[in-house]
């Protein structure tokens, strides 16, 4: 086996960890007032119409990093249904992802009135996705591989977000299984020795709670968790997050850390001898603005391990817009679903 052979069969190994996280990557995006990214149903659930933006690129000193950009809205539609729509992309590499997704949502209200709030929602989105992966320039026409196919390409196909969330004062919790469906996607050409999963189900679990601070009611701290999971790899991570409110008159300053740490390691050896193990772990600070109906938030996240492949860490922004008629506000520090 020739060195080209390696090599287009070590990227087909690697996309399986690429595209095992189909869809929209699950990175600290909703830490920004962006839950509806993670979870069908908070489409609608807040008191205001959102549109949110966010850009990520990794490791600025690698070629080709991973980068990310999505747009997303959702909006109310009466007192209990709730629509909403995203676009991104995704690349990495030679690899890259293009999906849409629409939502739809139902909200129960137990509330009488808005002095205290008690919703249960339920969601589900419907995603159409390209997936792509460039194999141009990797062939030699003076000894040509018929492993190496010089060409883009490419498989279309489609699956199911399904996911509830409950809302009760400044408690919430969400849980969302994404890509629902059996999907079998043939981005590599059928001659090619490994054949991919059709499972590529990850379950997502959120809960946290917002605490006033005795004395100081301008001030308010947010603990939450958030779990992860994914059914044909096993594998899971653990969210630990603290965000920290400020208000004023102009509006809302907030920002925090959150810790990711894998529940299962990987192998590696540095010196070709020993076996070591590492557990994939990520500190986030995040920091970001409510200026009246306007958002803006930055998050840099750094990968704390013995072996990474760069130093460099990884930025995001987030732009944000409430628009709309903006309903009465709950009577509670539930800023996931009251709006300036």
């Amino acid at each position: 086996m020739n060195l080209k052979t390696i090599y287009v069969l070590s990227l087909i190994l690697f996309s399986r960890f690429v595209f095992s996280q189909e869809g929209i990557p699950v990175y600290s995006d909703y830490l920004s007032d962006n839950w509806y990214l993670l979870h069908p149903s908070m489409a609608g659930a807040s008191n205001a119409n959102k549109i949110r933006l966010t850009a990520r690129k990794q490791w600025f000193d690698v070629a080709n990093a991973p980068n990310l950009q999505t747009l997303n809205m959702n909006f109310r539609t009466g007192d209990k249904t709730g629509l909403g729509g995203i676009v991104y992309r995704d690349e990495n590499g030679r690899f890259s992802q293009t999906g849409v997704y629409l939502t739809f949502a139902y909200h129960l209200l137990f509330s009488r009135d808005r002095t205290d709030l008690n919703m249960l929602s339920f969601g589900a989105s419907g995603g159409f996705i390209q997936s792509n992966v460039d194999l141009r320039g990797l062939e030699d026409f003076t000894d040509p591989d018929p492993v190496i196919l010089d060409r883009i390409q490419k498989d279309s196909y489609y699956n199911v977000d399904v996911g509830m969330s409950y809302h009760f004062l400044e408690w919430y919790t969400h849980f969302t299984v994404k890509n629902l469906l059996p999907t079998v996607r043939n981005i590599f050409d059928n001659n090619t020795p490994i054949q991919e999963s059709n499972n590529q189900r990850r379950y997502i679990f959120s809960l946290g709670y917002l605490f006033e601070i005795p004395g100081y009611d301008k001030w308010s701290i947010e603990p939450s968790v958030m779990y992860q999971a994914t059914d044909q790899t096993l594998e899971s991570t653990v969210d630990g997050n603290l965000k920290v409110y400020r208000e004023f008159d102009f509006g809302t300053l907030w920002g925090g850390l959150s810790y990711r740490r894998s529940l299962d390691g990987a192998e590696f050896s540095q010196d070709g001898t020993s076996v070591q193990n590492q557990q994939l772990q990520y500190f986030t600070p995040f920091l970001g603005v409510n200026y009246k109906k306007w958002l803006f938030g930055y998050t840099y996240s750094y990968q704390s391990n013995s072996v990474v492949l760069s130093d460099g860490g990884f930025h995001q922004i987030t732009l944000g817009y409430d628009f709309g008629k903006i309903k009465e506000r709950w009577n509670c520090k539930c800023p996931a679903v009251n709006s300036k």
